[in-house]
C-alpha cells in the first residue's frame, strides 16, 4: 500500500522473481480517488518468457491515509485500437 499516488505501482514480485513488470504509467487523475493507467507486461508461467505488453487503467480510493485498488479495466494488444478509435471518435481527438 502507498499513501502517495506516484508510489503507486502495478510491478509484482513472487519469490524474488517479477511476475509482472510495469513499463510505464501516466497518473490521469489525483486526489482521494486516483485513476492510474499502467503498460506493463507478465511472465508466461510455462515458458517464463514474457508476454506483450498491456495495459490497465486502474481507479484507487485513498482511505486510512493509505491508497487501495477500488476497480481495474485491463487492456490488450486485440482491444486497445477499438478503445482508441472510440475515444477519438467521441471526443474529436
Amino acid at each position: 500500500m502507498s499513501s502517495d499516488v506516484e508510489e503507486l505501482t502495478i510491478q509484482y514480485e513472487e519469490n524474488g522473481e517479477v511476475k509482472v513488470e510495469e513499463l510505464e504509467k501516466v497518473v490521469i487523475q489525483r486526489g482521494v480517488w486516483a485513476t492510474v493507467l499502467f503498460r506493463y507486461r507478465d511472465r508466461n508461467n510455462k515458458t517464463g518468457e514474457w508476454n506483450k505488453p498491456k495495459a490497465a487503467l486502474r481507479r484507487y480510493r485513498k482511505m486510512g491515509g493509505f491508497y487501495r485498488k477500488q476497480d481495474a479495466v485491463n487492456i490488450s494488444e486485440r482491444s486497445a485500437p477499438l478503445l482508441v478509435a472510440k475515444l477519438s471518435e467521441w471526443f474529436e481527438v
